[in-house]
């Protein structure tokens, strides 16, 4: 396992002391240097006979509940954040193929339990927020929010995508997710993702590839969305917004957006709206703790304190056993949950 001990200091860029990390558990100190510092590796990766450096930052025992939404949960063991595509490869290829990996974008649609996440986190930063227009393709780096998105988009008279407007999160997690709302899906715009597999293999994958059903795809575990083409159709600018702000506002109606949430919390089932069953099994406003059902939209759940993610998590529970017993139908999780309880 990766082993790592002092860490670059947060928002600095630099550090006092950092000491190089090794895929063997071996350890070497070394000094910082004012340029962009790197964290190498001891020992030789697992597919190269010669020592390399990550250039982006490790950090270990990183505590998660600043980036995720609903501002709870315990700590990634190693939070890696990637300089660039091939400091995400080389990094994959060297670390113990049994070590978990797991992508975090906003954090939005994510319960991260109280005893943290074992292995990798691997967090996309601004070197993956970027997004390009070509004609009626968008090229989006997989750090990239649906608002960025979506904007890029009407800014080159992109029409189709405003939908993106209105998802919390990531291009990433959008893929992985096949997010969607307002009537559309990420699978009605996708061509293709650019992914990097577990192993470090950075791969091309179509459409058709990832076997899209409602909220789900068949992307590998532990791969990681580093790009997406999303393909709309001809539009005008006035007309993209229109329907952007149209989005906006009825979510502002709608959803308790100023909260500590974690955006829709069940599926809807077949036929049916999660909020509806949640709301005829009597659960509005029902509270586990800190954590709340919200009065406002009823397949959303609060922290309105200081809730831990298990009382979140029970008290979604406690959700899906009332509308079990009362309409027979049982819920599924939209919402993520990782970690250790």
């Amino acid at each position: 396992m990766v082993n790592v001990t002092d860490q670059i200091l947060p928002g600095t860029g630099r550090g006092t002391a950092t000491r190089s990390v090794g895929v063997e558990g071996a350890v070497r100190e070394r000094t910082a240097q004012d340029s962009a510092p790197s964290t190498s590796f001891a020992g030789p990766p697992p597919h190269a006979g010669e020592d390399f450096q990550v250039r982006g930052r490790l950090t270990s025992n990183a505590p998660l509940a600043p980036l995720v939404w609903f501002k709870s949960g315990g700590t990634a063991e190693w939070l890696f954040e990637p300089a660039d595509v091939d400091d995400l490869c080389d990094f994959l290829r060297a670390l113990d193929p049994a070590v978990p990996v797991m992508a975090l974008g906003l954090g939005s649609n994510l319960i991260v339990r109280d005893g943290g996440v074992p292995g990798v986190v691997v967090r996309l930063g601004k070197a993956f927020a970027k997004v390009v227009a070509d004609g009626l393709d968008l090229t989006c780096g997989g750090g990239a929010s649906g608002i960025r998105v979506s904007s890029t988009a009407r800014d080159a008279g992109i029409a189709g995508v405003e939908f993106l407007r209105s998802i919390p999160g990531t291009v990433g997690g959008f893929v992985r997710m096949n997010g969607g709302a307002y009537g559309r899906e990420v699978k009605d715009i996708l061509v293709e993702a650019d992914v990097v597999l577990r192993s470090g293999e950075r791969r091309v994958l179509a459409l058709g590839d990832l076997g899209y059903t409602y909220r789900h795809s068949e992307l590998p575990d532990g791969a990681v969305v580093v790009s997406a083409t999303f393909r709309g159709e001809a539009g005008e600018p006035a007309a993209i917004q229109a329907e952007m702000d149209r989005i906006a506002a009825a979510r502002e109606a709608s959803q308790p957006l100023r909260s500590k949430t974690g955006g829709s919390t069940f599926k809807n089932p077949p036929g049916e709206k999660a909020w509806a069953l949640v709301d005829a099994a009597g659960c509005r406003g029902l509270r586990r703790g800190d954590a709340q059902v919200s009065e406002k939209h009823t397949n959303f759940l609060l922290n309105v304190g200081q809730a831990t993610s298990a009382e979140i998590e029970g008290l979604g529970e406690d959700v899906r056993e009332r509308v079990k017993a009362t309409s027979g139908v049982t819920l599924e999780w939209e919402i993520q949950r990782v970690g250790v309880k």
